[in-house]
């Protein structure tokens, strides 16, 4: 017989993680329209690395990395799917109101720091174009992270956490980054081919170097789950 504050819990805990699993995908998409510089640098056989350019949009996704991973962890894959596909439906819905946003035209007020027409166009102009490649890369990503992490926890079972965390962001980001890229910045005629060729792998790589810079965080965020979950707790 289920206890029915366990099931209370489960239910908060599932609205929250998949609260801040939206928001930070959502966030990504929106902050994307800008390159940063990452300040590492180094030597690799006699090879200068660095310092990398990649999009602004890299920053909110080790949350999401975490995220789908304990949710995957503690609520199974079909969780996952469903949350990924109104995650994709929202971001349309962001952009379509982004876009409603940008026909209303601004009224600028001498003095006023804020947005004029232009400076609000180039912003979220550019988000327009990444919308295909956004949803296309967020949905086929996320569903290819979900079944490889099943697929390893399947074989594994309860063991080698670290293997189905980094192994599905493995396979699933090496799409992400270089499909939204491309159809969301390429065929736009908003990056080069030369430009996407020194930032998608920079963009991989980064995200993979986050990914298992996070194995620490994903094991304490196992723990904390099965704690709060564990009925031994409930008050």
């Amino acid at each position: 017989m289920e206890n029915p504050k366990l099931n209370e819990r489960r239910q908060w805990l599932f609205v929250i993680l998949a609260g801040l699993f939206v928001t930070n995908a959502v966030t990504a998409e929106l902050i994307s329209n800008k390159l940063i510089e990452i300040p590492i640098e180094g030597w690799f056989f006699g090879k200068k690395f660095g310092p990398f350019v990649t999009i602004v949009g890299i920053l909110p996704w080790p949350v999401v990395f975490l995220l789908t991973d304990l949710l995957n962890e503690f609520y199974g894959q079909k969780a996952v799917r469903r949350l990924s596909w109104i995650t994709a439906g929202l971001i349309a819905y962001c952009f379509l109101i982004v876009g409603l946003s940008m026909s209303v035209p601004a009224v600028e007020i001498a003095g006023s720091k804020l947005a004029t027409n232009k400076a609000y166009d180039l912003v979220f102009g550019q988000a327009q174009a990444v919308i295909i490649g956004s949803i296309i890369a967020f949905l086929v990503s996320q569903l290819l992270d979900a079944f490889v992490f099943d697929q390893i926890k399947k074989k594994t079972g309860n063991k080698f956490i670290w293997l189905r965390s980094t192994g599905s962001t493995l396979l699933s980001q090496l799409i992400d980054s270089y499909i939204v890229l491309y159809i969301g910045f390429v065929l736009p005629g908003a990056m080069s081919l030369e430009t996407y060729f020194e930032v998608a792998p920079t963009n991989y790589a980064l995200k993979i170097i986050i990914a298992i810079l996070l194995t620490p965080l994903i094991y304490l965020g196992h723990y904390a789950m099965k704690r709060y979950l564990d009925s031994k707790h409930l008050a």
